[in-house]
């Protein structure tokens, strides 16, 4: 009996290591980057300020005027602030890049 429990054990070892496989595969090429990512923008969003020029979530572009707890106010135009939630700026622009159609 001995030589079949021991066969038993490995066939079933066999048959549940390409779930494992995958669930490796999936963590290190789907899970672990969007944890990365996630951080990423967690520290962008606790480091804003005012000043700074962020794209919103809908693809608007403005200027940070005043930072609070869970919200930002955001001039997207000359006397148009907005209040957005802290979590929709999809990413902080570098205020010290030239525009692409400036040739200074």
């Amino acid at each position: 009996m001995s030589p079949t429990a021991d066969g038993g054990m490995t066939a079933a070892l066999v048959q549940f290591l390409p779930f494992i496989l995958i669930f490796v595969l999936f963590y290190f090429l789907l899970i672990r980057p969007q944890q990365k990512r996630a951080k990423e923008h967690r520290e962008m969003i606790a480091s804003l300020k005012r000043g700074d020029q962020v794209v919103l979530s809908n693809g608007m572009v403005g200027k940070v005027t005043r930072v609070e707890d869970a919200e930002a106010m955001v001039e997207i135009a000359q006397g148009v602030n907005v209040s957005v939630i802290k979590a929709m700026i999809s990413e902080v622009r570098n205020r010290t890049a030239v525009a692409a159609n400036d040739r200074k």
